[in-house]
C-alpha cells in the first residue's frame, strides 16, 4: 500500500479546517454539528476524526488559526524600522489578513470577519479558549506597543503618551472594522486607512474662523 504523502495529509487537514471555519462563520459554534462539517467538506466521519478527535478540538484549531493570523501579521511589522505610519500599517495588515482568507465565503461574502465575531463570542463561555484569546491579545498589544515605541524613537509621534494606550486604540480600530464588516458587509481595508489618515491629519480650528466650540 502506497504511503500517503505529508503534502496530502496537510491538504486534507486544510480542507477540514476551511470547511469547519465556513460552518462556524455561518451558524456559530453551538449550532454547528460535526455532521454539518462532514457535509461541508464532503468527507466521511473516519476521514475527519483521523485529524480531529471531535468538535471541541476542531473549534480550538480554528480559533487558534484566527487569532494567530492576526497576531502574526502585526508582529511582522515590529521588525520594520521605522514602521510605516499607523494608517498605512493597519491597512497593510488587515488587507493581507483578509486576502489570505478570501477563498472562504458565506452567502457570497467573506467568512473571516463573521468567524472573528463568532470566536469572540465563543471565548466568553469557553475558559480554555478565553486563555488563548487573552494570550493572543497580549501578544498583539505587545507588538503594537513596540511599533509605537518605534514611532516615538523616530520622532513620528509625541513621546508623552504611553505606547500601550496607543496600541489599545489601534487594536480597537482594527477590531471595530472587522465587526462592521461582519454586521454590515465587506469593505476594503483602505476605508479604515483613509479614515485614520483624516483623523491623524486634523488640526485645531482657530476660533476666528467660526469653528464651533463644544461645552
Amino acid at each position: 500500500m502506497a504511503r500517503v504523502s505529508q503534502e496530502h495529509l496537510d491538504a486534507r487537514r486544510r480542507q477540514i479546517l476551511d470547511g469547519a471555519a465556513i460552518c462556524f462563520a455561518r451558524n456559530g459554534f453551538h449550532a454547528t454539528s460535526m455532521q454539518d462539517v462532514l457535509k461541508e467538506v464532503d468527507l466521511s466521519a473516519g476521514a475527519v476524526y483521523r485529524y480531529f478527535s471531535g468538535k471541541e478540538e476542531l473549534i480550538a484549531a480554528v480559533v487558534g488559526e484566527v487569532l494567530g493570523s492576526v497576531r502574526g501579521a502585526f508582529e511582522e511589522a515590529v521588525h520594520l524600522s521605522p514602521p510605516p505610519a499607523p494608517d498605512v500599517l493597519i491597512t497593510q495588515v488587515l488587507g493581507r489578513t483578509l486576502a489570505a482568507r478570501a477563498n472562504l465565503t458565506v452567502d457570497g461574502e467573506p467568512a473571516f470577519p463573521r468567524l472573528v465575531i463568532q470566536v469572540w463570542a465563543e471565548t466568553l463561555r469557553n475558559k480554555e479558549l478565553a486563555v488563548v484569546l487573552h494570550e493572543g491579545y497580549a501578544g498583539v498589544r505587545g507588538a503594537w506597543s513596540r511599533i509605537v515605541q518605534g514611532y516615538q524613537d523616530a520622532g513620528m509621534m509625541r513621546s508623552d503618551v504611553d505606547p500601550d494606550h496607543v496600541a489599545r486604540t489601534m487594536i480597537a480600530g482594527a477590531m471595530g472594522f472587522l465587526a462592521q464588516q461582519s454586521l454590515f458587509g465587506p469593505a476594503p481595508a483602505e476605508v479604515l486607512g483613509d479614515g485614520l489618515r483624516a483623523l491623524m491629519g486634523m488640526t485645531d480650528v482657530p476660533a476666528a474662523t467660526g469653528g464651533s466650540q463644544l461645552g
